[in-house]
């Protein structure tokens, strides 16, 4: 296994271990900003990567765990967190997460993000998240990421009309 150089990376595993998970981060010769990257080196689907996103929620930084083979639906998914959803600027990012963006992991964060999990994560067996540095993931399932998150599932899709 590859030793972890990134401090980021080490405190994510640290907090994995600390919340019930095995900690095991795999660390990439290659960095993995994109979900397609991940995909390619993870060899899983693209949905079943994790993408941690912050956004502002009227005004305040909520992390979104969104599946890799989408994009979040800003208005719906604010109408469902009943607010305004828009995309945070990188200043508020690196200083809510502590992390790089591309690396961005759904734990291990200096503050307390509010978290939201995309609910199209859920048809994969297996899911990758970055792990605090952009040449490191870990592997994970949808309900296990939902207890080390305490995030609260969330369709952030487009909203359907029934008929």
């Amino acid at each position: 296994m590859t030793r972890i150089h990134h401090p980021a990376a080490a405190h994510v595993s640290d907090v994995l271990i600390a919340r019930g998970h095995h900690g095991v981060i795999v660390t990439q010769s290659e960095p993995t900003h994109t979900a397609r990257q991940a995909a390619a080196v993870s060899g899983a689907p693209l949905g079943a990567i994790c993408k941690s996103l912050v956004f502002l929620l009227d005004d305040d930084p909520v992390l979104l765990l969104v599946s890799g083979a989408h994009n979040v639906d800003l208005d719906a998914t604010g109408r469902r967190l009943e607010g305004t959803l828009t995309r945070a600027p990188i200043d508020v990012v690196e200083h809510a997460t502590g992390q790089p963006v591309g690396g961005i992991a759904p734990v291990g964060h200096p503050t307390n993000l509010p978290t939201f999990v995309d609910t199209a994560l859920e048809r994969f067996d297996r899911l990758w998240a970055a792990a605090g540095h952009p040449a490191t993931l870990f592997r994970t399932t949808y309900p296990e990421l939902l207890r080390i998150t305490a995030g609260l599932a969330v369709d952030m899709g487009p909203e359907t009309r029934g008929g």
